[in-house]
Protein backbone atom coordinates (compact mmCIF):
# COMPACT_ATOMS: atom_id res chain seq x y z
CA UNK A 1 0.00 0.00 0.00
CA UNK A 2 1.57 3.40 -0.86
CA UNK A 3 2.14 5.85 1.99
CA UNK A 4 0.36 8.95 2.48
CA UNK A 5 2.33 11.62 2.05
CA UNK A 6 2.79 14.78 3.59
CA UNK A 7 5.53 18.09 3.83
CA UNK A 8 5.35 19.89 7.20
CA UNK A 9 7.35 23.57 7.63
CA UNK A 10 9.62 24.41 10.91
CA UNK A 11 10.43 21.03 12.12
CA UNK A 12 13.61 21.69 14.24
CA UNK A 13 11.71 21.93 17.63
CA UNK A 14 8.26 22.17 18.89
CA UNK A 15 5.34 21.33 17.15
CA UNK A 16 6.22 20.59 13.87
CA UNK A 17 9.20 18.05 15.28
CA UNK A 18 6.50 16.25 17.22
CA UNK A 19 4.40 16.16 14.51
CA UNK A 20 6.77 14.77 12.19
CA UNK A 21 7.81 12.18 13.97
CA UNK A 22 4.60 10.92 15.11
CA UNK A 23 3.44 10.96 11.46
CA UNK A 24 5.89 8.99 10.57
CA UNK A 25 5.42 6.34 13.14
CA UNK A 26 2.04 6.31 11.78
CA UNK A 27 3.13 5.49 8.56
CA UNK A 28 3.15 8.68 6.98
CA UNK A 29 5.97 9.34 4.07
CA UNK A 30 6.65 13.15 6.08
CA UNK A 31 8.84 15.61 4.45
CA UNK A 32 10.20 17.42 7.63
CA UNK A 33 11.45 20.54 6.91
CA UNK A 34 13.75 23.02 8.31
CA UNK A 35 15.13 26.85 7.67
CA UNK A 36 19.06 25.50 8.43
CA UNK A 37 20.72 22.51 6.89
CA UNK A 38 22.30 21.70 10.15
CA UNK A 39 18.73 21.03 11.89
CA UNK A 40 17.60 19.13 8.40
CA UNK A 41 20.90 16.82 9.45
CA UNK A 42 19.77 16.69 12.25
CA UNK A 43 15.97 14.94 11.83
CA UNK A 44 18.00 12.42 9.13
CA UNK A 45 19.80 11.74 11.76
CA UNK A 46 16.82 10.37 13.22
CA UNK A 47 15.11 8.65 10.32
CA UNK A 48 13.24 11.20 8.66
CA UNK A 49 13.45 12.50 5.30
CA UNK A 50 14.19 16.32 5.78
CA UNK A 51 15.21 19.27 3.26
CA UNK A 52 15.47 23.25 3.87
CA UNK A 53 12.52 25.10 3.61
CA UNK A 54 12.57 28.84 4.36
CA UNK A 55 8.88 30.09 4.36
CA UNK A 56 10.60 34.02 4.07
CA UNK A 57 11.94 32.80 1.06
CA UNK A 58 9.95 32.20 -2.54
CA UNK A 59 12.92 30.58 -3.79
CA UNK A 60 13.86 28.32 -1.08
CA UNK A 61 9.82 27.45 -0.77
CA UNK A 62 9.91 26.59 -4.09
CA UNK A 63 13.50 24.35 -4.11
CA UNK A 64 11.41 22.41 -1.23
CA UNK A 65 8.09 21.63 -3.29
CA UNK A 66 10.59 20.54 -6.24
CA UNK A 67 12.28 18.19 -3.89
CA UNK A 68 9.28 16.56 -2.78
CA UNK A 69 7.47 15.99 -5.91
CA UNK A 70 11.25 14.08 -7.14
CA UNK A 71 10.58 11.87 -4.01
CA UNK A 72 7.39 11.92 -5.10
CA UNK A 73 6.49 11.49 -8.70
CA UNK A 74 4.87 14.00 -8.73
CA UNK A 75 2.02 13.98 -5.72
CA UNK A 76 1.02 15.44 -2.49
CA UNK A 77 -1.15 14.24 -0.36
CA UNK A 78 -1.10 16.90 2.31
CA UNK A 79 0.93 20.19 3.19
CA UNK A 80 0.91 21.33 7.12
CA UNK A 81 1.94 24.75 7.43
CA UNK A 82 3.72 25.44 10.83
CA UNK A 83 6.80 27.81 10.81
CA UNK A 84 6.42 30.77 12.74
CA UNK A 85 7.82 33.59 15.03
CA UNK A 86 6.90 35.81 17.13
CA UNK A 87 8.49 38.54 19.69
CA UNK A 88 6.56 40.50 22.92
CA UNK A 89 5.74 43.93 22.51
CA UNK A 90 3.57 46.78 22.80
CA UNK A 91 2.30 47.80 19.15
CA UNK A 92 3.78 51.27 19.53
CA UNK A 93 6.45 50.18 19.74
CA UNK A 94 6.70 48.01 16.67
CA UNK A 95 8.72 48.99 13.98
CA UNK A 96 6.71 48.80 10.81
CA UNK A 97 9.59 46.77 8.83
CA UNK A 98 9.65 44.72 11.98
CA UNK A 99 5.64 44.13 11.18
CA UNK A 100 6.23 43.51 7.27
CA UNK A 101 9.37 40.92 8.59
CA UNK A 102 6.70 38.96 11.13
CA UNK A 103 4.01 38.64 8.20
CA UNK A 104 6.58 37.32 5.06
CA UNK A 105 7.04 34.27 7.71
CA UNK A 106 3.67 34.05 9.36
CA UNK A 107 1.47 34.74 6.82
CA UNK A 108 2.74 35.44 3.45
CA UNK A 109 5.08 32.47 3.38
CA UNK A 110 2.02 30.35 3.76
CA UNK A 111 0.52 31.75 1.43
CA UNK A 112 2.89 31.36 -1.06
CA UNK A 113 3.48 27.51 -0.56
CA UNK A 114 -0.49 26.80 -0.30
CA UNK A 115 -0.11 28.40 -3.76
CA UNK A 116 2.39 26.02 -4.90
CA UNK A 117 0.94 22.78 -3.65
CA UNK A 118 -2.66 23.31 -4.73
CA UNK A 119 -1.88 22.53 -8.16
CA UNK A 120 -0.61 18.97 -7.53
CA UNK A 121 -3.32 18.64 -5.24
CA UNK A 122 -5.87 19.81 -7.95
CA UNK A 123 -4.44 17.79 -10.82
CA UNK A 124 -4.37 14.87 -8.04
CA UNK A 125 -7.91 15.41 -6.83
CA UNK A 126 -7.47 15.23 -3.78
CA UNK A 127 -4.85 16.91 -0.74
CA UNK A 128 -5.53 18.19 2.67
CA UNK A 129 -3.76 22.07 3.72
CA UNK A 130 -3.41 22.38 7.57
CA UNK A 131 -2.64 25.80 8.40
CA UNK A 132 -1.16 26.21 12.63
CA UNK A 133 -3.04 29.43 13.78
CA UNK A 134 -3.36 29.95 17.47
CA UNK A 135 -5.88 30.62 20.13
CA UNK A 136 -4.16 34.28 19.54
CA UNK A 137 -5.85 34.27 15.99
CA UNK A 138 -9.30 34.88 17.50
CA UNK A 139 -8.27 36.39 21.20
CA UNK A 140 -5.76 39.24 20.98
CA UNK A 141 -3.88 39.04 23.85
CA UNK A 142 -1.79 42.64 24.87
CA UNK A 143 1.93 42.64 23.92
CA UNK A 144 1.23 40.14 21.94
CA UNK A 145 0.54 42.79 18.67
CA UNK A 146 2.67 41.12 16.24
CA UNK A 147 1.96 37.72 16.66
CA UNK A 148 -1.92 38.21 17.36
CA UNK A 149 -2.59 40.34 13.74
CA UNK A 150 -0.58 37.17 11.31
CA UNK A 151 -2.93 34.64 12.91
CA UNK A 152 -6.06 37.01 12.77
CA UNK A 153 -5.10 37.07 9.45
CA UNK A 154 -4.37 33.97 8.69
CA UNK A 155 -7.57 32.87 9.81
CA UNK A 156 -9.50 35.23 7.51
CA UNK A 157 -7.10 33.91 4.50
CA UNK A 158 -7.58 30.03 5.41
CA UNK A 159 -11.18 30.20 6.11
CA UNK A 160 -11.71 31.76 2.23
CA UNK A 161 -9.48 29.38 0.68
CA UNK A 162 -11.63 26.93 2.52
CA UNK A 163 -14.63 27.81 1.06
CA UNK A 164 -13.17 28.27 -2.12
CA UNK A 165 -11.77 24.95 -2.49
CA UNK A 166 -15.45 23.08 -2.07
CA UNK A 167 -15.71 20.17 -4.21
CA UNK A 168 -12.34 20.35 -5.45
CA UNK A 169 -11.49 17.36 -3.06
CA UNK A 170 -9.05 19.83 -1.77
CA UNK A 171 -9.64 19.86 2.50
CA UNK A 172 -8.26 23.09 4.24
CA UNK A 173 -7.91 23.32 8.13
CA UNK A 174 -7.22 25.45 10.79
CA UNK A 175 -5.31 24.19 14.05
CA UNK A 176 -5.79 26.15 16.72
CA UNK A 177 -3.51 25.53 20.45
CA UNK A 178 -3.36 27.34 23.14
CA UNK A 179 -0.21 27.12 25.15
CA UNK A 180 2.20 24.05 24.02
CA UNK A 181 5.74 23.16 25.09
CA UNK A 182 7.90 24.51 22.71
CA UNK A 183 11.10 26.90 21.74
CA UNK A 184 8.69 29.90 20.77
CA UNK A 185 9.56 32.00 23.61
CA UNK A 186 13.18 31.36 23.14
CA UNK A 187 13.28 31.71 19.53
CA UNK A 188 11.65 35.53 19.68
CA UNK A 189 14.67 36.93 21.32
CA UNK A 190 16.93 37.67 18.15
CA UNK A 191 13.48 38.90 17.22
CA UNK A 192 12.51 41.22 20.11
CA UNK A 193 16.77 42.30 20.81
CA UNK A 194 16.96 43.08 16.73
CA UNK A 195 13.41 45.25 16.66
CA UNK A 196 12.09 46.19 19.75
CA UNK A 197 13.74 49.84 22.12
CA UNK A 198 12.22 48.92 25.26
CA UNK A 199 14.28 51.35 26.86
CA UNK A 200 12.54 54.45 25.15
CA UNK A 201 9.31 53.09 25.41
CA UNK A 202 6.74 55.08 27.48
CA UNK A 203 6.17 51.44 28.64
CA UNK A 204 9.28 50.71 29.69
CA UNK A 205 8.05 50.14 33.46
CA UNK A 206 5.65 47.34 32.21
CA UNK A 207 8.57 45.41 29.89
CA UNK A 208 10.86 45.49 33.70
CA UNK A 209 7.85 44.13 35.15
CA UNK A 210 6.58 41.43 33.03
CA UNK A 211 7.73 40.95 30.01
CA UNK A 212 12.15 41.06 30.35
CA UNK A 213 11.15 38.31 33.31
CA UNK A 214 8.77 36.39 30.99
CA UNK A 215 11.28 36.25 27.97
CA UNK A 216 14.19 35.29 29.62
CA UNK A 217 13.40 33.76 32.73
CA UNK A 218 13.32 30.04 32.27
CA UNK A 219 9.61 29.56 34.54
CA UNK A 220 9.13 26.14 33.71
CA UNK A 221 5.67 25.26 31.73
CA UNK A 222 2.76 27.66 32.04
CA UNK A 223 -1.03 27.22 33.50
CA UNK A 224 -2.75 24.67 31.32
CA UNK A 225 0.51 23.92 28.74
CA UNK A 226 0.42 20.92 27.14
CA UNK A 227 2.85 18.90 25.03
CA UNK A 228 3.30 19.47 21.30
CA UNK A 229 2.23 15.75 21.16
CA UNK A 230 -1.27 17.47 21.84
CA UNK A 231 -0.91 19.21 18.80
CA UNK A 232 -0.30 15.96 16.67
CA UNK A 233 -3.41 14.36 18.37
CA UNK A 234 -5.13 16.89 16.55
CA UNK A 235 -3.18 16.86 13.36
CA UNK A 236 -3.51 13.12 12.93
CA UNK A 237 -7.23 14.08 13.36
CA UNK A 238 -7.79 16.87 10.98
CA UNK A 239 -5.46 14.50 7.86
CA UNK A 240 -7.46 11.19 8.91
CA UNK A 241 -11.49 12.38 9.29
CA UNK A 242 -13.30 11.83 6.82
CA UNK A 243 -14.95 14.61 6.56
CA UNK A 244 -12.25 17.27 8.66
CA UNK A 245 -13.50 19.88 10.43
CA UNK A 246 -12.65 23.47 9.86
CA UNK A 247 -10.97 23.93 13.17
CA UNK A 248 -9.24 21.77 15.66
CA UNK A 249 -9.22 23.11 18.69
CA UNK A 250 -6.06 22.29 21.45
CA UNK A 251 -5.64 23.20 25.42
CA UNK A 252 -8.64 24.45 28.08
CA UNK A 253 -7.68 28.26 27.27
CA UNK A 254 -8.44 27.99 23.20
CA UNK A 255 -12.14 26.43 23.91
CA UNK A 256 -12.70 28.29 27.06
CA UNK A 257 -11.53 32.14 24.58
CA UNK A 258 -13.67 30.55 22.04
CA UNK A 259 -16.75 30.55 24.43
CA UNK A 260 -16.13 33.78 26.04
CA UNK A 261 -15.59 35.31 22.64
CA UNK A 262 -19.39 34.29 21.78
CA UNK A 263 -21.15 34.46 25.11
CA UNK A 264 -19.38 38.03 26.46
CA UNK A 265 -19.26 41.49 25.01
CA UNK A 266 -16.15 42.74 23.92
CA UNK A 267 -15.35 45.20 27.08
CA UNK A 268 -15.93 42.63 29.19
CA UNK A 269 -13.54 40.23 27.29
CA UNK A 270 -11.52 42.98 26.76
CA UNK A 271 -11.38 43.33 30.95
CA UNK A 272 -10.92 39.65 31.69
CA UNK A 273 -7.72 39.22 28.99
CA UNK A 274 -6.36 42.15 30.36
CA UNK A 275 -5.90 40.73 33.50
CA UNK A 276 -4.39 37.40 32.15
Amino acid sequence: MTRKTILITGCSSGIGYDAAHALHKRGWRVFATCRSQADCDRLISEGLESFPLDQSDTASMTAAVEETLSRTGGTLDALFNNAAFGFPAAVEDVPTDALRSIFETNLFGYHELTRQVIPIMRAQGHGRILNCSSVLGFAALKMRGAYNSTKFAMEGLTDTLRIEMRGTGIDIVLIQPGPITSKLRQNSIPHFEKWINWQASARKQEYEDKVLKRLYEDRGTDRFELPASAVSDKVWQALTDESPKARYKITTPTYLMAVLKRILPTRMTDWLIDRM
